[in-house]
């Protein structure tokens, strides 16, 4: 019998019990079907399954092999470095130009001079106007002037990749129109 039945007897007992109350006590047939009926209902609990058996796997420390040596773990990620590093290189000991200050976005291109044959560009940050040149060095991102034009100057940035290595990209400044 499962536990639908084992509802509709028990709300059939109760029903009848509430009739039985109405009627003014002349129920003991009542009485002798409700303990008939509990002596013939058992209920079936089915049994819980035994547990999985838990085995521990115990570490057995080898001499020759320690995954958890820290300087092992340092020579290894060092060489890693080392090796992977490709792409062009940054000077560091470079002496860093007042430009280099300025994120690309912060510098305006406002024009260009000629000066003993050479192009000399005229870059606006934070209201002070410099004069830049090929070689010059601007921007965050180690950027070098390569060319400069009379409506843009050309930018050979080096950035690091998603990986982590250096590449070069390329940026320009472009002429800002004045506004009247």
């Amino acid at each position: 019998m499962n536990w639908v039945d084992r509802v509709r007897i028990l709300g059939s007992l109760v029903l009848l019990a509430m009739l039985s109350a109405c009627t003014g006590g002349g129920g003991s047939e009542i009485k002798e079907w409700m303990e008939t009926t509990k002596k013939n209902v058992k209920p079936r609990v089915q049994p819980i399954s035994e547990p999985k058996k838990f085995i521990p796997f115990g570490y057995v420390k080898r001499p020759d092999i320690d995954p958890f040596n820290p300087g092992k773990l340092l020579n290894v990620l060092a060489r890693q470095a080392e090796s992977a590093k490709t792409g062009p290189v940054i000077d560091e000991n470079r002496q860093k130009e007042v430009l280099e200050g300025y994120p690309l976005d912060a510098l305006k291109m406002v024009g260009t001079l000629e000066r003993k044959g050479e192009t000399v560009a005229l870059i606006l940050a934070e209201r002070n106007i410099f004069q830049i040149k090929v070689g010059n060095h601007v921007g965050q991102n180690n950027g070098k002037i390569t060319k400069i034009t009379e409506t843009e100057i050309s930018i050979n940035e080096i950035v690091q990749d998603a990986v982590g290595d250096n590449v070069e990209r390329e940026a320009k400044l472009e002429l800002q129109e004045s506004k009247k």
